[in-house]
């Protein structure tokens, strides 16, 4: 699978973003949509960054009566996200511009879910609906030139998958057109609820983090916490505006193939509690009474309490949006006075399929259910008969579950 990770431990931001796709191998041809539509080019260059060379990128307006421009010249490392170049917009204006470009739908999709997240952030921020928006900075042609760019980019890399490390926000604060406030801003934060990856402060008193590139990768990437294994086949830096004393202003893109891991990850919430005076059939029954309520998963396990009294701690894996309900229902069944939630960044979960096999016993056809575990490159690495299906073969023909399991496993494998 092959796979696109942003190193984002200095921050990112919509350049920084677009920079990091062009070091990593993206065809900056493709930007010609935006630069005709916006009447603005791309400015590419290579910079340093703390003895780091990065892929610099400044959207600037295009002067087609200078005979000797040329649309990947010379970076203007002077441009700031406040400063932005050309009209501001509403979102509504945003999103009929994004939509005049002829972009392919995906692109396009990508590009209004991107603009909709900054919209809804702050509408969200100012107490306002989202058709009343006003984007300032983000509405200018810049802004937009650096999400639609993105897209644009990303598509042209086509990766299977995109993921990003914990992105630091900085710290300190930051001057707004309403006021001053602390890092990361208000609309970062807001982005980041809604954000599969995680945000952290530092590494210095400044911010790392815009709502732009915040927005871009809440579209477009799911959160890691660390870099995923990988075959490595390109690499590049994206460069951002600031000079950082002993920090090097960049965001690293890696493109590989990944081979081996869970085919996916979702959110989850561990629930536990402790109990002593549970009767064994409702601690067995906790299963199906949890699953109905959310639960993934529910464990028991012996423990020991209070002045060496023998009891439970029972585990519940549930979704996050599951996690009040699931805690209810299990006050519910076991009288627990509490129950401890741990929230988890996510869990890996292979990818899942169910395939039915035949066996023959005594000469009767007999159907089960084999469920087939697989990684993210489809390779499959379990296949386990389900145990209902056996049980019910194993009492009407006298045969053992395990032996009707093993047949049913090895019925697969010819196949």
């Amino acid at each position: 699978m092959s796979t696109l990770a942003f190193d984002g431990r200095t921050g990112a931001s919509g350049d920084m973003i677009v920079g990091a796709l062009l070091a990593a191998g993206a065809d900056p041809d493709v930007l010609g949509p935006v630069e005709s539509t916006l009447d603005v080019r791309y400015g590419i260059d290579d910079v340093m960054k703390n003895d780091i060379r990065a892929t610099g990128v400044d959207v600037v307006r295009d002067d087609r009566s200078d005979p000797g421009h040329d649309r990947h010249g010379e970076h203007d490392q002077g441009r700031t996200h406040a400063e932005g170049t050309g009209p501001h917009r509403s979102y509504r204006e945003v999103c009929e511009l994004v939509e005049s470009m002829g972009l392919a739908s995906e692109v396009e999709a990508d590009a209004l879910a991107i603009f909709e997240t900054l919209g809804e952030a702050e509408a969200s921020v100012h107490g306002a609906d989202l058709d009343s928006i006003h984007f300032h900075e983000v509405g200018a042609d810049d802004a937009i030139a650096d999400v639609v760019g993105a897209v644009l980019l990303l598509a042209d890399l086509d990766p299977d998958r995109v993921v990003t490390t914990p992105l630091s926000a900085g710290g300190g604060v930051v001057e707004m057109s309403h006021g001053t406030y602390p890092v990361p801003g208000p609309a970062v934060v807001k982005v980041a609820e809604k954000a599969d990856w995680s945000i952290r402060g530092g590494p210095v008193e400044a911010e790392l983090l815009t709502p732009t590139g915040a927005a871009i990768l809440a579209v477009v990437a799911e959160g890691c916490e660390t870099l995923p294994d990988l075959r490595v086949e390109g690499s590049g830096y994206g460069a951002g505006d600031r000079d950082l004393d002993g920090h090097p202003n960049v965001l690293r893109a890696i493109v590989g193939d990944a081979h081996g891991n869970h085919a996916s990850h979702e959110g989850i919430t561990v629930l536990e509690t402790n109990v002593d005076d549970i009767p064994p059939e409702i601690l067995g029954g906790l299963q199906d009474t949890l699953a109905g309520a959310g639960a993934r998963d529910v464990t028991v396990l012996p423990a020991t309490m209070k002045k060496s009294r023998p009891g439970h701690l029972v585990k519940v894996i549930c979704r996050p949006e599951d996690a009040r309900a699931v805690a209810r229902k299990l006050a519910a069944e076991t009288g627990t006075l509490g129950v401890r939630a741990t929230p988890a960044t996510h869990r890996w979960v292979a990818g899942r399929e169910i395939e039915t096999v035949s066996i023959a016993v005594d000469g009767e056809d007999y159907g089960i259910a084999i469920k087939i575990a697989s990684d993210d490159s489809g390779e499959v690495y379990d296949a386990s008969p389900e145990y209902d299906d056996a049980a019910a073969v194993a009492r009407e023909t006298g045969a053992t579950i395990r032996e009707v399991m093993a047949r049913a496993e090895s019925a697969w494998r010819e196949l």
